[in-house]
């Protein structure tokens, strides 16, 4: 019995090792791009791309569950940037972020985010949220509505899901058991499993062959990864809950982009629902599916132009 525990530790030190080995290497595929911001509860990993004098209100660009902020610059950032001041932000505790403080849900994100736009010095700018993403943008006109001077969400959760998407599922784990599956077992799952993931989180369209590194796909594959996607998948039902009831009182430029062949949310209803409970909040449809600012980056693009020039 004694040499059954002593092998089975065994096996659970070498798993802990090996994970914490691959997210290294995770980390040396995808290394930091930008600068650490100090927020309270955080340390942000932030990049700054494009003209700082450039005319209009700056974007900044807010990425889903399990990314980073090469979500927005593998393919849509480069043309975007040329005439607009573009920053990208990797949420707290995701990519390079550093949680100082304890996991923060929507509300406690949306409060980050503001007080980095205000360190940045940025005048109104316009939120870009894509998938969890545009729940903290969400989040974000709901605490400070003084600070985002609108909303462009792509593909985002904007309403209470009572399952999460089935390629999220494997994330249910409750806390105390997530960090023993954070540490054994989740990063050999996300290395076996993790491409065919990919393929149902982008479906119908193509996974980009250069996505773990240029889009920054593999830092999901870390034990502190799967620890924040764990905590998100729990605390978005409730912190949804309490979100929309305020979605009638928001009075600044909301619009939204979906993929018409979403497989992960429903453009029904995340996407038309919840353009009716915004007051002139808009919806656009394109052909597509969840990760549009990769696959779908020139419709983006021309969208985005579109909900700039309409905040003036």
């Amino acid at each position: 019995m004694r040499i059954s525990f002593g092998l089975a530790g065994l096996g659970v030190l070498g798993l802990a090792g090996w994970s914490a080995w691959a997210g290294r290497k995770a980390e040396e595929m995808v290394p930091v791009d930008g600068r650490l911001v100090d927020v309270a509860g955080a340390r942000l990993h932030v990049v700054e791309l494009g003209p700082q004098d450039a005319a209009g209100p700056a974007i900044v660009m807010i990425h889903g569950l399990m990314g980073q902020l090469r979500n927005f610059s593998h393919s849509l950032t480069s043309h975007l940037a040329t005439d607009r001041r573009v920053i990208l932000v990797d949420r707290p505790g995701w990519g390079h972020s550093h949680l100082t403080g304890p996991r923060p849900d929507l509300a406690g994100q949306a409060r980050m985010i503001a007080e980095l736009i205000e360190t940045l010095g940025l005048e109104k700018p316009l939120v870009v949220g894509h998938s969890m993403g545009g729940a903290v943008a969400l989040a974000l006109a709901v605490e400070r509505p003084e600070v985002p001077g609108g909303l462009a969400l792509i593909a985002p959760l904007t309403q209470v899901v009572e399952n999460p998407p089935a390629v999220f599922r494997g994330l249910m784990a409750p806390p105390g058991l997530r960090e023993s599956i954070a540490w054994t077992i989740a990063v050999p799952m996300a290395v076996v499993f993790g491409p065919r993931n990919a393929v149902a989180v982008f479906a119908p369209d193509p996974v980009p062959a250069d996505f773990a590194a240029a889009g920054g796909g593999a830092l999901a594959a870390r034990p502190r990864s799967y620890q924040m996607g764990s905590f998100e998948v729990r605390m978005a039902r409730d912190a949804m809950g309490a979100l929309v009831p305020h979605y009638g009182a928001l009075r600044l430029p909301v619009a939204i982009l979906y993929g018409r062949g979403d497989t992960v949310l429903d453009p029904a209803l995340q996407g038309e629902r919840t353009a009716a409970e915004i007051p002139g909040a808009t919806l656009t449809l394109i052909e597509g599916g969840h990760m549009l600012p990769v696959t779908h980056a020139a419709e983006t693009d021309a969208w985005l132009r579109e909900v700039l020039a309409r905040m003036g």
